[in-house]
């Protein structure tokens, strides 16, 4: 279990480094918002929608199998970086 903790924390840690919702955090900061407050609701906003991650992948893993779970999520990546480099996401 600690095995898998660890590792969850590393992959979220890292997929959140330079992402949008840190910067939204940065600039609320650099705004004069109250570091304090933007901590906890942004900390409190990462909680839950990871709550939700893990409940709809609860669900979604009883009916998928973990490949056609893979293929999703990996091409769901792709498809988003190509907007991105397209400048239509």
């Amino acid at each position: 279990m600690l095995k898998v903790a660890l590792t969850t924390f590393a992959t979220v840690f890292l997929a959140e480094l330079g992402d949008k919702t840190q910067l939204a955090t940065m600039l609320l900061v650099a705004q004069g918002k109250s570091p304090v407050a933007v901590f906890l609701g942004s900390a409190s906003a990462l909680v839950v929608s990871s709550l939700v991650g893990v409940l709809a992948g609860g669900v979604i893993a009883k009916y998928i199998p973990e490949m056609w779970i893979r293929i999703a999520a990996g091409s769901g990546f792709i498809l988003l970086g190509a907007l991105l480099l397209m400048g239509r996401f």
